[in-house]
């Protein structure tokens, strides 16, 4: 999501930039210039306190900087005893714990040092502070090598984007940069799969399944879908957290849905595996060069090519990919050349979306398309952009998904809402106080280009063009 409005103290508010030709929406001239409003006075304190906060940074590490020139000058000690002053100092300062003093302190000695530019960039309210300790504790958590390759990109993120949008893009980024190790570092993490209690008050407690994310997805996609066919169920009152987990807890101990409404027992995991051709192909044909070589370090590892991707999680190995795309009816596998003949539109025939067209608007948007929520695609209801009774045709250009909770906002909340032509499903949001927010799904779908014809017969008087050679120019696509 981007917010591309602009105000201007003085003039009012006018439309914003325009690079991608799009064009000002239908309804702008029946707006006029956005006022100056309480949403302005609320931005320029933010920007404040986010300039408050870089130059606090720099002052925490000036303070750590010149405790350790003090402690040298004066005969010193061990690192261990310095670092323990001053987060005592710190700590009684701020009346905060030294745990929390030393998190301080490390926030400030990444921020100046390690990612001066994102320091830069909160100074003048480029990002928030949740924004750069995300980046900190990501970029950290990758290793110097990967962040030197990201960290520019990185911070691009966290300009646009809001705080989770933000999360999810840059941990897809790291797992993109890190794919040729993925399958050895899952073959590891795997290994410390477990389930633990934890009591809670009140005879409650925690049930902690530590297992591969994209069964846990699978898991939680079933046991929802169960509790909401229960929830219909007549004089249903629990919650559906409620039935979720008196849902979990029946699987587990009977190790069967035969006390379940029959509307639930049928019910099965479905979770989307996106998975490039071109991935497979040259995993395949590295892993047939690594057999034929006997030892092909790094054959078949995946380098170089994009990684498969589970939707809400994140990249998944190609050797998990592979099993998933040939394995059960649960798992629905979209490659990004989509086989031809989807339904995209069926105009006025029908209201509800058909269930081809359901699953290539989820698959597109992958998330709500509302401003900064991050609620899954395949929980959210399929939206008519321009309303049925309006008009409103049922087609992917008129449709995106919208969590339940901002479905009812476009509709009776005072926004204004419209589907960009010709960007591939971008939302155009217009709040009540007259700012414009554009939102973009995560995916674009493939464009379709016909073969040329193949050549005509040569004629019979002229020698048949020579066949091509293995070493011709691959062409470009």
């Amino acid at each position: 999501m981007t917010l591309i409005a602009e105000h201007d103290p003085d003039l009012g508010v006018g439309w914003p930039p325009d690079p991608e030709g799009w064009g000002e929406p239908p309804w702008a001239d029946e707006l006029g210039p956005l006022p100056v409003d309480e949403v302005d006075e609320v931005l320029e304190w933010t920007s404040l306190m986010n300039s408050f906060v870089a130059q606090r940074l720099a002052a925490v590490d000036t303070f750590r900087r010149r405790a350790y020139a003090d402690a040298e000058r004066y005969g010193g000690g061990s690192r261990e005893l310095i670092d323990r002053s001053v987060r005592l100092e710190l700590a009684a300062a701020l009346r905060v714990t030294e745990h929390a003093a030393g998190d301080l302190l490390g926030f400030a000695a990444a921020m100046v040092h390690r990612y001066p530019a994102a320091w830069r960039s909160l100074s003048r309210s480029g990002i928030t502070e949740r924004h750069a300790r995300i980046l900190v504790e990501q970029l950290d958590a990758a290793g110097p090598e990967i962040s030197a390759r990201v960290g520019e990109r990185a911070l691009v993120l966290a300009e646009q984007q809001p705080v989770g949008v933000f999360r999810r893009k840059l941990r897809a980024l790291v797992d993109t940069e890190q794919a040729a190790t993925l399958a050895q570092r899952q073959a590891v993490a795997v290994r410390e799969r477990r389930v633990e209690i934890e009591p809670g008050r009140d005879g409650m407690g925690w049930l902690h399944l530590h297992a591969p994310l994209v069964e846990l997805h699978a898991v939680h996609a079933r046991l929802t879908a169960q509790a909401k066919a229960i929830a219909r169920a007549p004089g249903e009152t629990r919650t559906l957290d409620e039935i979720r987990a008196d849902a979990a807890c029946d699987l587990l101990i009977d190790g069967d849905t035969t006390l379940l409404p029959a509307d639930a027992r049928g019910i099965r995991a479905t979770v989307a595996v996106t998975v490039p051709a071109l991935t497979l192909l040259a995993d395949a044909a590295g892993a047939g060069a690594g057999a034929g070589a006997g030892a092909g370090a790094g054959a078949g590892d995946g380098a170089g090519a994009v990684p498969p991707v589970v939707d809400g999680i994140g990249p998944i190995s190609v050797e998990q990919a592979r099993v998933l795309c040939g394995g059960a009816d649960g798992w629905m596998r979209v490659l990004t050349h989509p086989e031809t003949g989807a339904v995209l539109s069926v105009g006025r025939e029908s209201y509800k979306p058909p269930a081809s067209l359901r699953r290539l608007v989820r698959w597109r948007a992958g998330r709500c398309m509302a401003p900064g929520c991050s609620v899954p695609a395949d929980r959210c209801e399929i939206d008519h952009t321009v309303a049925w009774e309006h008009g409103g045709h049922t087609s992917l250009d008129n449709h995106s998904p919208l969590c339940k909770g901002h479905h009812t906002v476009k509709h009776h909340g005072g926004w204004h809402v419209d589907q960009i032509a010709g960007s591939g499903g971008a939302l155009r949001w217009r709040s009540p106080s007259g700012r414009i927010y554009v939102v973009r799904p995560e995916r674009t779908l493939p464009t379709f280009h016909p073969d040329p014809p193949p050549p005509s017969a040569p004629a019979p008087d002229r020698a048949p063009p020579p066949r091509p050679t293995l070493d011709r120019e691959p062409p470009p696509f």
